[in-house]
């Protein structure tokens, strides 16, 4: 699924045009962003944990020279499936 189909499904199931659900996609992604960005962990109970983790920098080597280059250090966004969204995609039922 690519964003212009969730945006229609979500359209569909709130019977929302798909200009406001493409806003309220775009919005979604925005705030999840920032907040990311600021060092904060978004945390949506049955769905999942988006948090981002400081990568140090290392060395690398380029596969066709066998040169050593330098990996910058970076902040990697990360999600964590919750149990209920994990449950619903191995469709088992909650206890």
């Amino acid at each position: 699924m690519n964003k212009n189909e969730l945006i229609a499904e979500i359209a569909d199931k709130t019977d929302m045009t798909k200009a406001k659900a493409a806003e309220a996609v775009d919005a979604f992604i925005e705030v999840i962003s920032k907040s990311l960005s600021k060092g904060k962990e978004v945390r949506l109970v049955g769905f999942g944990t988006f948090t981002s983790v400081k990568r140090k920098a290392t060395e690398g080597r380029n596969p066709r020279t066998g040169a050593v280059i330098k990996i910058a250090a970076s902040v990697q966004p990360k999600f964590k499936p919750g149990k209920a969204l994990k449950d619903t995609v191995n469709k088992r039922k909650s206890a």
